[in-house]
């Protein structure tokens, strides 16, 4: 019996947990899980580090360390490196295109107030959120009043938006139009009724079918003959608009593949609780549906955004058609083709990279299966 007693512990006598070992945790836990965790992956890890060791060391050397950074023209641009000193004297053109430069302030305002307009709509439990909810439903027409004008603020015509704002302009107005527009097309096409069904069907099967390209130029060229003669759309809105209803098809077929994923059971659930189509829809089937489809989504955000470069096809100075124009300007003529186009290239990685990691974690957050 004294044996016994000696065998077991009582709970004070239980002894501490040990640590986990050393090479399971932290830096060489994670390098061995996804580095080092097969002979192929240890292949592949090596190979990717020689790779790089080849191409980073002449990169930097290209555009940091070898690189000229003043000058007045391409002329003082003398090193073997790459040439920024477009940038002291450039980079407004390229960030804002034609706006007048005295109202550059309506420009950083807009892009300031953007950050807490998204971030009240992108993350919870965020200090006053049932008015920063109705500041980013606001948030569209004060960010047109300041780019615009109107209220005391001098009117700027359209024509005058390029660079980097104009991208960010018909990108942003896509991406949050693209999205209810792309659920009604979702709905549309699963209805019941031929009449809403066929026209969705058609609608879609239209915009998916004809390259971004083309309805650019139709928007440009023959929306207008289609418009009676006393009304005049504006050319940057007519691109937007085209943007949007390409975007809205394409996000329609994301949506309607996410709630071809909900099961039958959860449609009788809701409708032996009482709940009408509509309540079904916003309670129980899209919350479900938009969160198994937040990947095709964002994918669809991430293709509008950087779609957003073709309007230099029909004439719109956006980011790359600025680079365009100072790649071909006497003064920096064969010298900065590389850099503008770099210059551009981290803009929208940027951009598209965030959103990307956005819903890495959107997805880890809403994954109610995940221990």
């Amino acid at each position: 019996m004294s044996d016994e007693r000696a065998f077991y512990r009582s709970q004070a006598e239980m002894l501490p947990p040990r640590p986990a070992p050393a090479a399971t945790v932290g830096v060489v836990g994670w390098m061995r899980a996804n580095l080092f965790s097969s002979y192929l992956n240890i292949a592949l890890t090596l190979m990717s580090a020689g790779l790089l060791w080849v191409a980073v060391p002449p990169f930097l050397d290209w555009a940091l360390f070898g690189a000229d950074f003043s000058g007045a023209t391409g002329a003082d641009c003398t090193g073997d490196g790459a040439c920024w000193a477009w940038l002291d004297q450039r980079i407004e053109q390229f960030l804002y295109g034609f706006y007048p430069a005295e109202s550059y302030w309506r420009v950083n305002l807009a892009v300031i107030l953007l950050v807490p307009a998204l971030a009240y709509l992108l993350f919870d439990n965020l200090p006053y959120a049932r008015y920063g909810r109705f500041f980013s439903v606001a948030y569209p027409v004060i960010a047109a009043v300041l780019l615009v004008g109107g209220f005391g603020l001098e009117s700027v015509t359209t024509d005058k938006f390029g660079g980097f704002m104009l991208n960010l302009v018909a990108g942003l107005a896509g991406i949050v139009l693209s999205l209810p527009i792309g659920i009604l097309l979702a709905l549309g096409r699963r209805s019941r009724l031929p009449v809403v069904r066929i026209l969705c069907v058609v609608f879609i099967e239209i915009f998916r079918g004809v390259p971004l390209i083309t309805l650019l130029f139709v928007a440009i060229v023959i929306l207008q003959l289609f418009l009676p003669p006393e009304v005049s759309l504006d050319q940057l809105i007519r691109v937007m608009i085209m943007i949007t209803l390409f975007a809205s098809a394409y996000m329609a077929e994301v949506i309607r593949g996410g709630l071809q994923a909900i099961s039958q059971g959860q449609y009788e659930a809701s409708q032996a609780m009482g709940l009408g189509y509509w309540q079904m829809m916003r309670l129980v089937v899209l919350p479900q549906a938009l969160k198994i489809s937040i990947p095709g989504i964002v994918n669809t955000f991430i293709g509008l955004f950087k779609d957003t470069t073709l309007v230099i096809i029909i004439g719109l100075f956006d980011i790359l058609g600025q680079a365009r124009l100072l790649q071909t300007n006497p003064e920096w003529i064969g010298e900065v083709d590389h850099e503008t186009f770099l210059l551009a290239a981290v803009f929208f990685f940027v951009i598209c990279f965030s959103m990307s990691r956005y819903s890495i974690n959107l997805e880890k957050s809403l994954d109610t299966g995940r221990q």
